[in-house]
Order: structure tokens, then sequence, then C-alpha cells
């Protein structure tokens, strides 16, 4: 593909992360990209989960990839340009992942600042987007610490389930190592809730505990459960594209203005009407 370099823009890098599986972590990287890029925000979604859900997520077939991320975390020659794939929504690219991905690891134990390859291969993108959207895997090895060197902030994803606050001590002290060691710019762009069922009262009990637990840091957004959004994973498309009417949809088109607003970013004029019609 051809990139096209735009004027005074450097892309906000966002990386979701939590080590405990399940969260809608996956699910919640694909829809805020994609509604980010409904906005008109150019944005990048980069899959670093060796499980390629988001390449598959926004329409492509993880075993068709030839050349993904893992090249260019342990291939200096390879150009990220090259790798990159249009979606079927405007302004919404992808740095695909597949099944590779799961040496890279091994592959980069002698690498010099092998904690920082990911950030070389996305720093020449910061003026490209206006967002890099990173998808980690479940983990805390190396390429999640290369996720977390290469973001700008931290969005983490939180199950409104019985064991929410599970690991996420450990989340965050991995955070803070992340900063003191490797990126002392790495803020946490806020704790997001998923899952959220209205008819639970545990789930309501979850809200309230990590509210109290880490007011400031809640999005007011919460990710509630929804048919639409488990349905469109399996067409291959974000929710926006599945049913933008859909309570999912809804869901992240909010998150995306909550972040934009946080990132003092000017919202259109067509994202205040379509809310204020809410």
């Amino acid at each position: 593909m051809e990139l096209k370099q735009g004027e005074d823009l450097m892309a906000k890098v966002i990386a979701l992360a939590n080590q405990k599986g399940g969260v809608g972590k996956t699910t919640s990287a694909i829809n805020l990209a994609a509604s980010l890029a409904a906005l008109e925000y150019k944005t990048l979604l980069v899959d670093t989960d060796p499980q390629a859900n988001a390449t598959s997520g926004v329409g492509f077939d993880p075993r068709n990839i030839q050349t993904s991320i893992y090249e260019c975390m342990v291939n200096d020659e390879i150009q990220v340009e090259q790798i990159i794939l249009n979606t079927e929504i405007a302004f919404l690219d992808l740095l695909p992942s597949q099944i590779d991905l799961v040496g890279a690891e091994i592959e980069m134990v002698d690498l010099p600042n092998r904690e920082k390859k990911m950030r070389q291969v996305l720093e020449p993108l910061r003026e490209v987007y206006d967002f890099i959207i990173i998808d980690c895997s479940p983990s805390l090895g190396l390429i999640t610490l290369n996720a977390l060197s290469a973001a700008d902030s931290v969005l983490i994803p939180v199950q409104c389930e019985y064991f929410a606050m599970e690991g996420l001590g450990k989340l965050l002290n991995t955070i803070k190592i992340v900063q003191q060691r490797l990126n002392p710019e790495l803020e946490i762009e806020g704790i997001l809730l998923t899952m959220f069922d209205t008819r639970l009262r545990l789930s309501h009990q979850v809200v309230e505990e990590i509210s109290s637990h880490f007011a400031e840091l809640v999005f007011e957004t919460i990710i509630h459960r929804n048919t639409r959004l488990s349905e469109a994973p399996s067409f291959g498309i974000p929710v926006v594209l599945f049913d933008a009417n859909s309570k999912g949809s809804i869901n992240y088109m909010n998150l995306a203005r909550e972040i934009l607003q946080k990132n003092g970013m000017t919202l259109t004029t067509n994202f205040a009407q379509t809310f204020s019609d809410n």
C-alpha cells in the first residue's frame, strides 16, 4: 500500500493490555480502532497476538498472511509500510499478525534493545496516523513489553465478573516497571469495564468496586454484553459495519468520543449529532 503522510500529525499510540484472557481486549481494540476511523481519524490497528484475532476480526484470514509484524520485529530489512493492509473501513489500516509470532520471543532473546523493537517498527508511522491501536496478547511476555515500550498510553479492559480484580495489580506493577526502565512517558489511558450485564447484581458490584479503587482512571463508558457485538467477528467486520445502531456499536463510539475528549481532539459535527440522537 502507499502511505500518504499528513501535515503536523503525530499519532497517539494506545496499547490494549491485560494478561487475563477473555476480558474483551481484542474486541475493544478492533471496535475502538474502527470507531475512531468512522470519525475520520486515520487509524492503524496493530495485531501483536499470535492468535491473530484482530487480523481476522477486520476481514483477513491469518493463514493467508505471508508477512506480518513478526517479520518486522526480527528482520530490520523488512519495511513496515509494505506490510500494512487496507480494511473495508475508510481511514482504518491493519498491521497483521499470524502464528509465527509465537517464535518471536525466542528469536529476539539475544537481540540488542529487544524490548524496543516494536517501537522502532512503529516510529516512522507516527507521522502517518492519528491513532495507532495495539492489540496485545493475554500475557506479560516480551511482545507485550514491546507494545508497552512503544505506546504512549495503555488501556486496560476489565471484565464485569467475579474475578475482575484478578491480575490487575500485577499488570499495574508491570506498567510501573516499564515506566521506570523502558518508557518513562507511558501513561494509563484508562480502565475500561467490559461485558456488563444490566440484569446481574454482580456486574453492578464490580463497577462500584473498580470505580471506588481507581476512580479517575475508569472510563465513563461501559461496554455492555451485546449479541451483535459478539456476532460481528464471525463476519470479519467491526460492529460499526455489522450493526451501527446496536448497543455495542454505540458503546464503542462513546469510548472513542471519551478518548478524543481526553486527548483534546476536536469532534466532528456529525459525531456530536450522533450522540445527541442517542
